[in-house]
């Protein structure tokens, strides 16, 4: 017996389709939103990597600040001594096209290392020149201190794409907004995370240098453990 159509029929047949629906969807999340997160805390890094001095080895947890009315994030880098090598900011100009993610990288004096382009919808073979490296290494060991961050046609000492002046200048102007934050005492190269890359990079240090002094780094205090590999001095607990 075929069952009668109705409004109702319908509002349920159509209720039950959206709830299996859903609960598809948020299945397919959860089974993917750890690896995508993954994937894109590991470009992160790269990304950060690349704008950044090569002794950079520790990448700090991305921090935020306010400067001027504009908030930044950025991550601190330090050496395998826990020395800060540098600084990887972001900023998001709206370009021709719209916004335009770019990541800049700032050794300690303040020096551009390197700029990296994450995204950007400018017009193709115009604006989305910003991301080729005709473009972009002009900003390699770059010093805003010295040099202006304009086009040059504006007295600056940069060089424009060609026909894309719109989104040269909200590239320059997001660059030197970065600059400006580093520089003006926003980013704080000096946090105490910096000391704690230290104290941990100290303690493996005399740790490595007890075990080559003494031979064994549970046989002796630290006070007791003296010396260098040649000339070892190992008191006794008693």
């Amino acid at each position: 017996m075929a069952v009668k159509s109705s409004f109702k029929n319908m509002s349920l047949c159509l209720l039950a389709i959206c709830l299996v629906c859903s609960a598809l969807l948020a299945g397919v999340y959860a089974l993917t939103a750890e690896p995508i997160a993954a994937a894109a805390a590991a470009k992160n890094e790269a990304a950060i990597k690349e704008v950044l001095p090569e002794t950079a080895v520790t990448i700090e947890e991305e921090r935020t600040v306010d400067f001027e009315g504009a908030s930044y994030s950025y991550n601190l880098a330090y050496d395998e001594l826990g020395n800060t090598v540098g600084c990887a900011i972001n900023v998001a100009p709206v370009g021709f096209g719209g916004p335009i993610a770019i990541k800049v990288g700032f050794d300690v004096n303040g020096v551009i290392w390197n700029t990296k382009v994450l995204s950007q919808a400018e017009t193709p073979g115009l604006g989305a020149k910003c991301v080729e490296s005709s473009f972009s290494d002009q900003f390699k060991g770059f010093d805003p201190s010295a040099k202006k961050l304009a086009v040059k046609k504006d007295g600056g000492d940069v060089d424009a794409i060609t026909a894309s002046t719109i989104t040269t200048r909200a590239f320059l102007g997001a660059v030197n907004s970065a600059y400006q934050a580093y520089k003006g005492g926003a980013v704080d190269a000096n946090s105490s995370a910096t000391q704690q890359v230290k104290e941990a990079v100290e303690g493996v240090v005399e740790a490595a240098t007890k075990a080559a002094c003494c031979g064994n780094p549970e046989k002796c205090e630290d006070n007791f453990c003296t010396g260098d590999k040649e000339n070892c001095v190992c008191g006794s607990n008693e």
